[in-house]
């Protein structure tokens, strides 16, 4: 494994990427990768072999559609928590005030990892290098902040893959939530999006999770019938 504890495991050519899951040693994670096959119920038991062999005792699967479920599930993992996929066209993007807005650097790290921990339950919050994976997921990324007195309370992460964008993560502190931060990262991103031509963007939010829904909604995202699912299994060593 690399230095930072992440990285690919390849039979043929599947291949998922793999490490320590919110820097835990006892939990990995799997993901399955955008340019790889997907992966089989046999080349899933094998990753789990692996990870047993490790040491873990856990895996988490990143958020799965339903096709992406399909080796998971017949490896024996089973529905950790379920999720709301949203998508949009990109034809019609509102406006908003985005003056608050920047372009983070290394040394906002600690402030985005603060508002993401207030911002998220514990399950969902992410460290240094969850968010190095974020910044990585795609080849290419747009990592902005919101600023209030010059203190972050917000932040997105956006990627782009050819004609595809992903609204990677977002937040604001719960302390200035409705002040319009959540629209300006989004309508950022949306507008980041289509100015290199993106035809769709998606982003996923957690069941009940009726803010951000609402959020998305008004900005002319819309709900896909069929969710995605992050998967979990136990490991025998």
């Amino acid at each position: 494994m690399s230095a930072a504890n992440v990285d690919v495991i390849r039979w043929g050519r599947e291949r998922v990427r793999t490490g320590p899951w919110r820097g835990d040693h006892d939990v990995a994670y799997l993901t399955p990768l955008p340019d790889a096959p997907l992966p089989s119920a046999q080349f899933v038991r094998r990753c789990l072999d692996q990870l047993a062999a490790r040491g873990f005792r856990r895996v988490i699967t990143s958020a799965l559609s339903p096709a992406e479920q399909a080796g998971f599930l017949g490896a024996g993992f089973e529905v950790h928590e379920r999720l709301h996929l949203l998508e949009h066209d990109l034809h019609d993007v509102p406006r908003a005030d985005v003056s608050a807005l920047r372009r983070a650097g290394a040394d906002d790290h600690a402030s985005v990892l603060t508002v993401d921990g207030r911002a998220f339950p514990t399950f969902w919050r992410i460290d240094e290098n969850s968010l190095g994976e974020a910044l990585n997921a795609t080849p290419n990324s747009r990592f902005r902040v919101a600023t209030i007195d010059a203190r972050v309370v917000g932040y997105a992460v956006t990627g782009r893959a050819g004609r595809r964008g992903f609204l990677q993560r977002l937040a604001v502190d719960p302390d200035e939530q409705r002040r319009g931060l959540g629209r300006a990262l989004c309508v950022d991103a949306l507008r980041w999006l289509r100015r290199w031509r993106v035809e769709q963007a998606v982003v996923n939010t957690q069941m009940g999770n009726e803010a951000a829904l609402t959020l998305y909604e008004s900005l002319g995202f819309r709900r896909e019938a069929a969710g995605l699912s992050v998967l979990s299994a136990a490991l025998e060593r």
